[in-house]
């Protein structure tokens, strides 16, 4: 009976309302209500600060669920090593993707991963480097995509190396060059992307000592490549990101290079799921680097 309370505290902390996590686990507002408040008596202590801006965890809550997460693990583990034994692969995998790889990669991986293992649930949840970095570390996904190693309590496998291009409109005086001297963007209107953890942009820019007139910070490419053709700057940018550009763009490759090094992550102690969706992932990234 614990295990379905610590589910509940679980999808309540991830959607910070009671309303949100009765209709995503199918109970009542009561039923979710009411399971927190047993917690809280059995444990004695409060888990939930409720206000009228919504549910978020009390600090002891945050130290507790964090446990919970560890046993909610380790049942899936048991589950799947189960079905692994008796040759059926099956289980949840929860996957924390950037927006690039969302929409280039996840469709093509996540078709597979249904037509072979119809048993295996994908979850995907889109975030920055540095937000699936916490989200790895807290047990809110089981891998993750991250463009380096950043800690020893997961294992870090590269994929792929991302060119960074600089992306002009028509009507940038680099618009006809066939490749950018990155000199050239000192002093230059540009659109920096922003989030946090490692910027390649930045560190790239940082490395040749260039320093571009950044007129904004966005999170979101898409805005980045709009402002782009509004000709309000230009903007350095992944490949991968780079596919279906307006006609009124274009990607330039940097004289210098760059990149941006892509990689997933996954616990020291994966699930046979997690490993099975890294399998796909990687051979289907091979078969796309062999056309």
């Amino acid at each position: 009976m614990s295990l379905v309370k610590y589910e509940i505290l679980n999808k309540v902390a991830e959607v910070a309302s009671f309303t949100k996590a009765a209709e995503a686990l199918g109970l009542t507002q009561s039923a979710v209500s009411h399971a927190v408040s047993s917690l809280e008596k059995e444990f004695g202590f409060a888990l939930i600060h409720r206000s009228r801006a919504g549910v978020t965890l009390t600090s002891e809550g945050n130290v507790m669920l964090r446990a919970m997460r560890h046993v909610l693990d380790a049942q899936e583990l048991l589950q799947q090593e189960a079905a692994h034994i008796l040759g059926v692969t099956r289980g949840k995998v929860r996957i924390g993707v950037i927006s690039s790889i969302s929409s280039n990669w996840m469709p093509e991986i996540v078709r597979i991963m249904d037509n072979q293992f119809p048993g295996i649930q994908v979850e995907l949840r889109e975030g920055d480097y540095y937000e699936i970095e916490q989200w790895l570390l807290s047990g809110e996904v089981d891998a993750g995509f991250l463009n380096g190693q950043k800690s020893k309590q997961f294992q870090f496998t590269e994929l792929q190396q991302d060119p960074l291009l600089c992306i002009v409109s028509d009507k940038s005086p680099l618009y006809n060059k066939a490749e950018i001297d990155i000199v050239e963007l000192e002093d230059m209107p540009f659109i920096m992307t922003s989030y946090k953890g490692t910027n390649d942009v930045k560190e790239l820019l940082e490395q040749y000592h260039v320093k571009p007139n950044i007129r904004f910070e966005l999170s979101e490419e898409v805005g980045i490549i709009s402002m782009i053709a509004h000709q309000l700057g230009i903007s350095i940018l992944p490949k991968l990101v780079t596919y279906n550009l307006p006609p009124t763009i274009k990607a330039i490759p940097l004289k210098q290079g760059g990149y941006r090094t892509i990689g997933i992550a996954m616990k020291n102690q994966a699930s046979p799921v997690t490993k099975k969706f890294a399998e796909i992932l990687s051979s289907w990234l091979k078969e796309q680097n062999m056309k």
